[in-house]
Parts: structure tokens; sequence; C-alpha cells
């Protein structure tokens, strides 16, 4: 149903007695198969290295605004950097069974007015990646968010021709919104942004997907998956 002002002209839904959300604060998230600190250099800088070198290759890095670094000195400048700002607020994901960090990712460009905030800046080692830990990593700060300090949007942005992170992020419940045309220049070079987002009416019905598919029942004794989070969302 469409809301009129006095002038007949159509306007957004009210929202009586809306205030501005909280700042996030810094502080542990836990669950089964993982869980988020705030990320600490002291802490993590050289595990997440160790975590990094896994890799086969520098891949991970092409679409992030820094990286890859030469050596573990260059590496930790990087973490202490990006761990003592706010905005971004970066969290360390420590893997529940080896209680070492595997991965980072933070919540940016916080906007309490408005109770929007993003998710970005997600670098998950091959120690991380496609692993239950990695979906629940996504899934404790979406809940963060939506439950404990009441957002009502969260985003999530990417190179536009970065396409597995337009594909996790359609996996995850995020719906595409459009391309921002030339919206960042990193790395000398110019990007296109796809632009995704869940909001508050979202999200009940994707925190049922999500608990169902983090439930140890839906993996079989070899640790596949017995129902995808898509084929769980259609159901």
């Amino acid at each position: 149903m469409t809301t009129l002002n006095p002038y007949q002209q159509p306007i957004g839904t009210p929202l009586p007695g809306w205030t501005a959300r909280p700042l996030p604060p810094h502080t542990p998230l836990a669950g089964r198969y993982c869980r988020l600190e705030p990320l600490d250099a002291a802490r993590h800088a050289d595990a997440l290295f160790e975590a990094f070198s896994h890799a086969q290759d520098d891949r991970v890095w092409t679409y992030m605004v820094e990286g890859p670094f030469a050596d573990i000195t260059a590496h930790r400048a990087y973490i202490a950097r990006i761990a003592a700002k706010r905005d971004p607020l970066q969290y360390a994901v420590i893997d529940a069974r080896t209680d070492r960090p595997v991965g980072t990712l933070a919540l940016m460009r916080i906007t309490p007015d408005h109770g929007v905030v993003e998710v970005g800046a997600v670098t998950f080692s091959p120690l991380l990646q496609r692993t239950p830990a990695s979906t629940e990593a996504q899934f404790l700060l979406m809940k963060h968010v939506f439950e404990d300090l009441g957002y009502r949007r969260y985003e999530w942005k990417c190179d536009s021709l970065n396409a597995p992170s337009r594909q996790t992020a359609q996996r995850l419940g995020f719906q595409f919104e459009g391309i921002f045309r030339q919206a960042v220049v990193y790395k000398g070079r110019s990007r296109d942004t796809a632009w995704f987002s869940i909001i508050d009416a979202d999200w009940p019905q994707l925190r049922a997907t999500f608990e169902q598919w983090l439930s140890p029942d839906n993996f079989d004794e070899t640790g596949g998956q017995r129902a995808s989070l898509a084929a769980l969302r259609s159901a």
C-alpha cells in the first residue's frame, strides 16, 4: 500500500520511533565451527600469514585493496594497520578445531543513523574456504547486526568482475541490486562495483536456513553437506 503525504505525493513507509542504531562493539562472537575475535596483530598476524601460505598462488588478493605481501614483515604491518581502524572493524576467524586464525572479514561503512552496514574485506585462507566455518563466520556477523544491533540493511559489494564473490553473496542470500559503474579506483585500475543486500525483513527466513544448514545433521560422515543453502531456501 502506497503512503501519500498531504500533497498526495508518494513517500516511504513511516518508521515511528526509529532511533539511530548503536555502533558495533568490538567483541568476540562464538559459534559451533568458529568464532570471530577482534583482529589483533600480536595474536593473529603470524598465524594468518602461515594460513595463507597454504594457497597455491596469490589469487585471493586480486580483488583486495592491498596485497599480496612479499614476506611476513609486510604482512604484519598490514594486519597492524587494519586492526587499528574502527571502520572497517576487522575480525579474525578462529577455527574451533585448531584454535588458530584462518581468515578475516570486517564490518564497514557503518551508518548508525540509517541502520546500514556492509560486510567486506573478506579474506579467507585455503584452511577456511569451502568449510562449514566459512559459512558460520558470515552467519555470526549477520546475526549480530540484525539481532544484537537492530540494523535494517546489510550490504555486500565487490568488483563486478569477481565472479566467486558474486556467487558467494547470492549463496548466502544477498539480493543483487545492480552495478555502479566506475565506482572505485584501486591497484591502478578501474572497478565497476556489484551491489547486494539483505534487509531485516529477509532475516528470519535466512536465519532458519542457516541454522538448518549448519546443523551437524546436515553433514555426512566425510563432512559433505547433505543439502545446500540454496536447496534449503527453496524448500
